[in-house]
């Protein structure tokens, strides 16, 4: 090579250093995005969680051992219950069990979150992870203890299950999700098509 080729370098040599360069600026724009969904995923987690622990202290502060509070007449009224089992009330003797559930969801979760490319996935997750953290917080501090805590609902919908806002927030997530997966969007922001 002469001194004005290695002085100048080589056409090619200069289009495979651009492309080096091109390629690192996507993977860390690609990097980014991901920091920026699960950053997405937290603060609706976040919300939700405070939400729900926010509304939970207050009704339990104001509303328990009173008479039911009407929201919309008989339709919709806030009525404080301690709730030991799952939705409906189904499963009160298997309180650890659903502990051990909503501890197993933020597992799966935070692995999902790995991959996490998709803002509509990061809003669902979000939900399920606010949801999951504040039932769990009920159940981990509230009386009984020992993981056995009973979680409140305060929400009482006439003819429907008294919920809370923790519900609420896994309910969207989920149906958020199923959503999601028949329109063939996967949480790494792939689409496919079955």
């Amino acid at each position: 090579m002469t001194e004005a080729e290695q002085a100048i370098g080589t056409p090619d040599a200069g289009k495979a250093e651009e492309g080096a360069g091109t390629s690192a600026a996507g993977a860390d724009e690609t990097a980014g995005r991901g920091r920026r969904r699960v950053g997405v995923l937290l603060a609706v987690a976040a919300l939700a969680y405070l939400i729900d622990l926010v509304s939970k202290l207050a009704v339990v502060a104001k509303l328990e051992h009173h008479a039911p509070v009407e929201v919309i007449g008989t339709w919709l009224q806030f009525e404080v219950i301690r709730n030991r089992g799952a939705a409906f009330g189904f499963g009160e003797a298997m309180t650890i069990v659903f502990t051990v559930i909503a501890v197993g969801v933020i597992m799966v979760i935070a692995r999902l979150a790995r991959k996490l490319y998709s803002l509509p996935w990061a809003i669902a997750l979000g939900l399920l992870l606010g949801g999951a953290f504040g039932n769990l917080t009920d159940r981990i501090f509230r009386a009984p203890g020992d993981l056995q805590g009973a979680v409140v609902d305060f929400i009482a919908p006439s003819h429907f299950a008294v919920f809370n806002l923790a519900d609420s927030a896994i309910v969207c997530g989920g149906f958020l999700i199923v959503i999601l997966s028949f329109r063939g969007l996967d949480p790494d922001g792939t689409v496919h098509k079955d």
